[in-house]
């Protein structure tokens, strides 16, 4: 399967949150799945570091919008890039491109990446998929929501997000899906 990886780009190496994320890429590919990241630093470079480590095949995709916003280019694991003008378009390829997604922990761009992908299954825009969100943090954020926000989260566009504590659970889930 072709599985979006989404996660935040501040991960240094040698942080816990860039092991997980290397971890992760790593598992993906010793299941023979392909990994589509964003293609930059931080969580997408460690998970496609770990994937192409693995020997699995890694889809950057990256686009121009942030590449003069932050001046970097794809990352050296990047076995193929899709780029995309812009920043839209490429949460259209990394939504579209994939048979599942996979959210690690990360700030607003994820939040967006997460909600996007939630919000085109909901109204059949998309078909599908499982929407796996990794750590506690995403729990106990959906948590909050549903609890203050309760009434505009309905039980069956909940039950599209899946929760697991770890990348281990992440992949486990994800591998009796397919």
């Amino acid at each position: 399967m072709n599985i979006t990886v989404f996660g935040g780009s501040q991960p240094a190496e040698g942080s816990q949150a860039y092991i997980t994320a290397y971890l992760l890429g790593k598992l993906l590919a010793e299941a023979g799945h392909i990994v589509l990241t964003g293609g930059y630093m931080g969580t997408m470079e460690a998970v496609s570091r770990g994937a192409s480590e693995a020997g699995g095949h890694v889809i950057g995709v990256t686009c121009v919008e942030i590449e003069r916003w932050r001046n970097a280019g794809a990352n050296q694991w990047v076995k193929e890039e899709r780029k995309m003008e812009t920043l839209r378009q490429r949460l259209d390829g990394l939504i579209d491109g994939c048979d599942a997604a996979i959210a690690l922990p990360g700030g607003p761009g994820t939040l967006t990446e997460i909600a996007l992908t939630w919000n085109l299954m909901i109204v059949d825009a998309i078909r599908r998929r499982p929407l796996i969100l990794v750590g506690h943090g995403w729990q106990s954020m959906f948590d909050q929501a549903y609890t203050e926000l309760g009434e505009y989260f309905v039980e069956r566009q909940r039950a599209l997000l899946q929760f697991v504590p770890d990348v281990h659970s992440a992949v486990q889930l994800l591998n009796s899906n397919s």
